[in-house]
């Protein structure tokens, strides 16, 4: 890379402002592939389906029923022997 002789303080600054400006654009670049590296890595979609899923099962009747033996039905898989 060659040398750059400047003429004047001017056109330091002039050089500086535009390096300043390529920095920043290179940092908001970095971000933005951040950004949708972390929007590819959360399953927004799957999640949302999960949630539907969940609401359609617990509600009504069977809902309740299910939300009262579900703690039952843990205790006892957590509490049971293992010969059983």
């Amino acid at each position: 890379m060659e040398t750059k002789k400047y003429a004047s303080y001017a056109a330091i600054e002039n050089d500086l402002a535009i390096l300043k400006v390529e920095k920043d654009l290179h940092y908001q670049k970095i971000v933005l592939s951040i950004e949708k590296t972390k929007e590819s890595l959360v399953p927004s979609q799957s999640i949302s389906l999960l949630s539907d899923l969940y609401e359609k099962v617990f509600s009504g009747t069977y809902g309740t029923i299910a939300k009262l033996l579900i703690p039952y039905l843990m205790n006892w898989f957590i509490n049971r022997k293992r010969g059983d």
